[in-house]
């Protein structure tokens, strides 16, 4: 029997970006400087971060899946 590949439902993705976070916003919320786009975008934490417990500092490096209408990012990895 041949094993077939699962399919994911298709949903749009945005594109993911690598910054730095410059500044810790109440609840969870971030500015990420990303160094391509002319303003710190705004980003929060994803809830498998918030799960786990992951802490983001100032300075800390990171990557945002960008949202597909724009304004907001969420923060999907730190290294």
């Amino acid at each position: 029997m041949i094993a077939k590949e699962e399919e994911k439902p298709s949903s749009p993705e945005g594109s993911v970006v690598s910054g730095v976070v410059v500044e810790a916003l109440p609840n969870t919320h971030f500015r990420v400087d990303t160094g391509n786009l002319e303003a710190p975008l705004l980003a929060y934490l994803s809830g498998k971060m918030r799960l786990h417990r992951i802490r983001v500092l100032v300075g800390d490096k990171v990557d945002v899946l960008l949202d597909v209408y724009g304004g907001k990012g969420r923060i999907i990895k730190r290294y």
